[in-house]
């Protein structure tokens, strides 16, 4: 079984990544989906049907239940696992899968490291976070700053989020051996602070956040 990677965090939040080797039939076979997801299933094509089937069976793996509870969705588009407290978030990239589970806000991305996130810098990060890349590890620090804004979109679970504007990671120092930084979400007068961990596995960037709860109103 391919779970190449599980750790238990603190309040028993945990995460969990997939290395995609299977079929569609064994995730099929494996777990319950219900009628709309595989209406759902049906209008994807390639690759990410395969990894649209795997975080959904990671999910499940990771609950523990013998009977699969859905992934639905909020008004908003945001992710839930059905019959439970937890929040959730999801993630996957060039065959792997990753999902976090946790009792705060959370949000999770994986990513497949390639040279020209260099190009599109400009998109999603700020000043201040362009200044604070370290010479010769900007590749890698700029695919944790891109998981961590998605990792804190996610979290924050709303749409209409400028990534520049609303979104900010604080400056760090990289290690090879796994890190983490701060994040904010600043957007209509909330202030949402969340602790950011990343790690290299293989050729990918793991990124999640988890929200620490001291939130503030700004004018």
């Amino acid at each position: 079984m391919p779970l190449s990677q599980h750790e238990i965090l603190t309040d028993n939040a945990e995460v969990g990544i997939w290395q995609i080797e299977e079929t569609e039939e064994w995730f099929l076979k494996r777990a319950q989906f219900l009628p709309s997801e595989v209406e759902q299933l049906a209008r994807i094509r390639g690759r990410k049907r395969l990894e649209w089937l795997a975080v959904r069976y990671l999910l499940h793996h990771l609950s523990g239940r013998k009977i699969r509870g859905a992934l639905v969705k909020d008004e908003y588009g945001k992710p839930h696992l059905e019959g439970s407290p937890f929040q959730i978030s999801i993630s996957h990239s060039h065959g792997k899968a990753a999902v976090i589970a946790a009792p705060e806000l959370c949000g999770i991305d994986i990513q497949k490291i390639v040279p020209k996130i260099l190009r599109i810098q400009a998109k999603f990060m700020n000043e201040d976070e362009l200044e604070g890349l370290t010479p010769g590890a900007e590749i890698e620090q700029s695919h944790i700053v891109w998981g961590a804004k998605e990792s804190l979109f996610k979290a924050y679970g709303r749409k209409q989020v400028d990534f520049r504007k609303h979104l900010h990671v604080l400056p760090f120092d990289y290690h090879e051996e796994g890190g983490k930084t701060t994040g904010f979400v600043l957007k209509d007068g909330i202030r949402q602070v969340y602790d950011i961990h990343y790690e290299l596995i293989d050729d990918f960037m793991l990124v999640y956040a988890r929200h620490k709860k001291t939130d503030t109103t700004t004018t």
